[in-house]
């Protein structure tokens, strides 16, 4: 059967699919051990570690594609990290603090939100992120032992 034999409403609905399968195939969903382990690569302090790790599950749930918002401002953060479009990245082309897109904070490859989020971390801390201050800060902190 050719394509133009097929209903245009059909090969609409398989492109959304295929691009929407596409979009999940590149998440991850990280355990904590992967996550520690990548944090690591990453070149994150081992004496930050665990802030790191609360603050991961905290914002995303260890998950590379999150996105979160709408924000009271009309803000959404992007990545493991939950990175603001308002302040650090811009859509469609490198912008904002971090002079990185959104899109390339929600990847598997988190080498330029690794890069963001110490830039941001240079400025604020800790503070920067909200799941940090309500579910970190002075609270026990995740268990990475033998990690």
């Amino acid at each position: 059967m050719g394509l133009s034999s097929v209903a245009p409403s059909s090969l609409l609905v398989a492109l959304v699919a295929l691009v929407a399968w596409g979009g999940l195939a590149a998440a991850r969903q990280l355990s904590r051990r992967d996550l520690v382990q990548e944090l690591r690569r990453q070149g994150f302090a081992e004496a930050q570690l665990r802030n790191w790790v609360c603050l991961v599950e905290a914002e995303s749930s260890r998950n590379t594609a999150a996105v979160g918002g709408p924000n009271s401002d009309g803000s959404h953060d992007y990545g493991l990290f939950q990175i603001n479009d308002r302040y650090w990245c811009s859509h469609g082309s490198a912008g904002n603090g971090c002079q990185v897109r959104c899109e390339d904070l929600i990847t598997d490859n988190i080498d330029r939100a690794s890069a963001c989020t110490k830039k941001i971390f240079s400025i604020h801390g800790f503070n920067a992120w909200n799941g940090w201050k309500s579910k970190c800060q002075g609270k026990p902190l995740p268990d990475i032992t033998g990690f």
